[in-house]
C-alpha cells in the first residue's frame, strides 16, 4: 500500500518563518499568534520585487567595482583607487591577509549571495522541485551571511583608514563606496523579500 505523502500546506499547517512556530490553518487567522507576522499563501509578487532589487544590486555592481571607492590627496595630487586597485595594492605592500579579505568581502560574498538568488528565483518562477533540501539550505545559508553583510562596508572603510599609498595628507570616500554600499544593501532586502514557501510549491512533494 503506498503511503500519501503530503506537504505542510496541504496538511493544513503553516509554518512562520520568523519565529518557526507551526499551527494549524484553522487555529489561525492568516497572522502567527506568536509574532504577527503574515501566515498567508506565499507571494509571487514578493518573488518579482526580489528580482527586481536583485537586478538593481547587479547593475550597481559594476561602477561598485570599476569607480573609485577612495581619492587619496598629497603634495604629488590626486589619486582615485578602485576596490580592485586597494586589493592589489595590499598584496604587493605585504599585507596578504588583509587582501583576502577584502576580497572576500569585496568580491566573493556579493556576488556569491547574487548568484545563489539568481537560483532561488529562477526555480521558484518554475515552481520547481527540483533539489528543494539543497535550495532551502542555500536560502538559510545566504539569510545567515545576510546578518554580516555591512561587513563588506567596513572592510571598504577600513581600507580607506588603514592603506598606505606613500606620503598622502588626505583620503576621501570615492563614488564607488556609496555604490558598493548600494550593492550590499539591495541584495539584504532581496533576499528578505524572496518567500522561502516558494521553495515549495504546493503541486510539489514533500521530501
Amino acid at each position: 500500500m503506498t503511503a500519501v505523502v503530503l506537504n505542510a500546506t496541504q496538511a493544513g499547517l503553516h509554518g512562520c518563518h520568523v519565529c518557526g512556530l507551526v499551527c494549524e490553518s484553522r487555529a489561525v487567522r492568516l497572522r502567527c499568534p506568536r509574532c504577527g507576522h503574515d501566515l498567508g499563501k506565499a507571494s509571487r509578487m514578493n518573488m518579482q520585487h526580489s528580482a527586481a532589487l536583485l537586478i538593481a544590486a547587479a547593475l550597481m555592481y559594476l561602477p561598485a567595482n570599476f569607480l573609485p571607492v577612495m581619492v587619496t590627496a598629497s603634495a604629488r595630487g590626486r589619486d582615485a583607487h578602485t576596490i580592485l586597485g586597494g586589493i592589489v595594492e595590499l598584496w604587493l605592500s605585504g599585507s596578504q591577509a588583509l587582501a583576502v579579505i577584502v576580497f572576500i568581502a569585496s568580491l566573493v560574498v556579493p556576488l556569491t549571495k547574487m548568484a545563489v538568488l539568481s537560483v532561488l528565483i529562477f526555480h521558484a518562477q518554475r515552481r520547481s522541485t527540483w533539489r528543494q533540501r539543497e535550495r532551502a539550505w542555500l536560502y538559510r545559508t545566504i539569510e545567515s551571511v545576510g546578518h554580516w553583510s555591512m561587513l563588506d562596508v567596513f572592510v571598504v572603510v577600513m581600507l580607506v583608514g588603514m592603506v598606505r599609498f606613500g606620503a598622502f595628507g588626505e583620503v576621501e570616500p570615492g563614488v564607488g563606496l556609496l555604490a558598493f554600499g548600494a550593492v550590499v544593501v539591495l541584495t539584504m532586502v532581496a533576499s528578505a523579500r524572496f518567500d522561502p514557501r516558494l521553495i515549495w510549491p504546493v503541486t510539489g512533494t514533500s521530501p
